[in-house]
């Protein structure tokens, strides 16, 4: 699925300057969804050039928020609030940097009610840079 027709602003509750995703390309043929941050001086969770672990765990929220939206907003239905009810097994290997485009994959590997349980893989120039396990509550 293309979700080029989306700002990503139609995709997520959050607004500026809490805005951690500046792109969603879709979810492919296995259900995996794919989004994107090209990581600033400005953005909020940066210090000294770099990305900090809050910044990267909203990102990867606002990722699966951002695949929620898009498949709510294809059924012309309001984009719901999420909430992170836990992050597992985070592990990172490098740090966002300035500059860097973090390329986010997130994977459903459960889902009960209004209960998501996603694993999401962070990548810069194709090489992974964090995983993790996150649940997340939906407000329907």
């Amino acid at each position: 699925m293309e979700a080029s027709q989306y700002a990503i602003v139609d995709l997520i509750p959050q607004r500026a300057p809490i805005v951690m995703v500046d792109g969603f390309a879709g979810i492919d043929e296995e259900g995996v969804s794919h989004s994107r941050l090209t990581v600033s001086e400005e953005n909020i969770f940066v210090d000294e050039g770099q990305m900090s672990e809050c910044g990267l765990i909203e990102h990867i929220a606002q990722s699966a928020a951002a695949r929620v939206g898009y498949l709510f907003r294809e059924q012309d239905k309001e984009v719901p609030l999420g909430f992170i009810g836990s992050v597992n097994k985070l592990e990172v290997k490098q740090w966002p940097q300035v500059g860097d485009r973090i390329e986010t994959s997130i994977r459903i590997v459960q889902e009960v009610f209004q209960v998501t349980l996603i694993e999401a893989e962070c990548c810069v120039a194709g090489e992974p840079i964090a995983t993790c396990r996150m649940k997340i509550f939906l407000d329907i």
